[in-house]
C-alpha cells in the first residue's frame, strides 16, 4: 500500500487551463497597440490551449494574437513552406519573472539550438506594433505583418521548457517541449494538426503506461493477494508480468525510434526508461534462477524480487508522468493514469484488509 501512497505524490499537473477562449470576449486591461475587436478567434492546440485571432487589416498588412496559458515559458508561432520547422520564420515571445516581456523574430535554420538565429528569418513586422500582455495565467502576444500575399497556410506552433527562458545576452532558444504543425484557412477558420511522427508516439506512450504502469501492478496484485488460488496466481503473475514485459520493451524501442527521428533531447526520460527496463530483465533473471521453496535462500530470493519490483513499479509511474510532461500531451492523459493510481490504490486498501483478517 505504501507503494501506491507513494505514486499519488508523483502526480503533477503540468499543463495550466487557459482562461481565455474564443466563446468570451477578450477583456484584456493594456490593450495591443492595434485593434483586435472584429478579429477571427480560432482555437488551433486544444492540448496546450493555443488559441488564434487573425485578420487581414489591411491590403498588405495581416494581424495576428496568439494566446497560451503562462506557464513560464516560451511560446511560438511559426510560418513555414512545407510544415517543417527547419527552414521556417517565426515569431517568439515570453514574459520574464519580472514582469518584462521580450518579442523577437527567429529564423529555424537547423535542429540544434545554435541554428536557430534571432532577428533572423522572411517575416517582416509592422514597426511599433507587436506587444505581449499577461493577464489571468495568460499569455497574449501580437504582432502585425507586413506581406504581400496571404501569410503561408502551414502554421507551426512551440512551447519552451518551464523555467529556461532566453538569456538576454545572446536570445538563444532552448529545446522546445511540445510542438505541432498544422495547415490553416484563412478564410474558413479551420486548423488541421498533425503532430510529427503522431502514430509513433501514441504508441510509445500508450504501450509503456500499459505495460509498465498498468499490467505490472495488476501481476503485483495477484501474486500478494490471490496466493489461496494455487498454481492460478502463480500462472496468471506469470503471463501478466511476461506480456507487460514484451509489450515495454516495444514501447521503449519505439522510444529510441521516436528519439532518433525527432531528434529530440530526452536524456533523463531516456536513462530511467533504460534503467527500468535493466530492472525488468534481472526480474526475469530471477525468475529463471529461483531457488526451490525449501531452499534456504528462498527468503532472501523473496526479498529481492519484491524490493526489486517495488522500485520497478515507482521509477516507471514517474517516468510515465514525465514522458507525459516532455511530449506535451496534455492534461487528459495525466488524469487519466492518475485514476488508474487511485484505482489501484483503493482496491489495494481492500484487499490488504481482506488478507490481514484471514490471517
Amino acid at each position: 500500500m505504501k507503494v501506491f501512497a507513494l505514486l499519488l505524490l508523483l502526480v503533477v499537473v503540468q499543463d495550466v487551463n487557459s482562461e481565455d477562449s474564443c466563446t468570451s470576449s477578450l477583456n484584456l486591461k493594456n490593450k495591443p497597440l492595434f485593434d483586435i475587436s472584429s478579429f477571427h478567434c480560432v482555437s488551433v492546440w486544444d492540448e496546450q490551449g493555443y488559441i488564434l485571432r487573425y485578420l487581414q487589416t489591411d491590403r498588405k498588412v495581416w494581424s495576428f494574437v496568439i494566446s497560451a496559458p503562462n506557464s513560464n515559458s516560451f511560446i511560438g508561432m511559426g510560418f513555414s513552406k512545407d510544415g517543417k520547422m527547419v527552414g521556417s520564420s517565426a515569431i517568439v515571445g515570453w514574459v520574464s519573472n519580472d514582469g518584462s516581456s521580450t518579442m523577437k523574430r527567429y529564423f529555424l535554420g537547423g535542429e540544434s539550438s545554435a541554428e536557430v538565429v534571432p532577428d533572423q528569418g522572411n517575416l517582416q513586422l509592422v514597426n511599433m506594433t507587436s506587444s505581449i500582455i499577461a493577464q489571468n495565467s495568460t499569455i497574449y502576444m501580437a504582432f502585425q505583418l507586413n506581406t504581400q500575399v496571404t501569410p503561408t497556410n502551414r502554421l507551426i506552433y512551440s512551447l519552451g521548457p518551464m523555467g529556461r527562458l532566453p538569456s538576454p545576452v545572446n536570445y538563444q532558444l532552448s529545446q522546445h517541449r511540445a510542438h505541432i504543425s498544422t495547415f490553416f484557412d484563412y478564410n474558413s477558420g479551420e486548423s488541421k494538426s498533425k503532430s510529427p511522427y503522431g502514430n509513433l508516439r501514441r504508441s510509445h506512450g500508450v504501450l509503456n503506461m500499459l505495460s509498465w504502469g498498468i499490467l505490472i501492478p495488476i501481476g503485483v496484485m495477484v501474486a500478494r493477494y490471490f496466493r489461496q488460488y494455487d498454481p492460478i496466481w502463480f500462472y496468471s503473475h506469470t503471463t501478466i508480468q511476461s506480456l507487460a514485459f514484451l509489450l515495454g520493451f516495444v514501447g521503449i524501442v519505439c522510444g529510441f525510434v521516436l528519439e532518433d527521428r525527432l531528434s529530440a533531447h530526452v536524456d533523463k526520460h531516456k536513462a530511467l526508461g533504460i534503467f527500468i527496463l535493466v530492472l525488468a530483465c534481472l526480474q526475469v533473471i530471477a525468475f529463471l534462477v529461483r531457488p526451490g521453496k525449501e531452499s534456504k535462500v528462498r527468503k532472501y530470493w523473496n526479498w529481492y524480487h519484491y524490493t526489486l519490483g517495488r522500485i520497478l513499479i515507482i521509477l516507471a509511474a514517474a517516468n510515465i508522468f514525465y514522458g507525459i510532461h516532455l511530449g506535451g500531451a496534455g492534461t487528459a492523459w495525466n488524469v487519466g493514469f492518475a485514476v488508474t493510481l487511485v484505482a489501484f490504490f483503493s482496491i489495494s486498501i481492500v484487499l490488504e484488509i481482506r488478507l490481514w483478517m484471514t490471517k
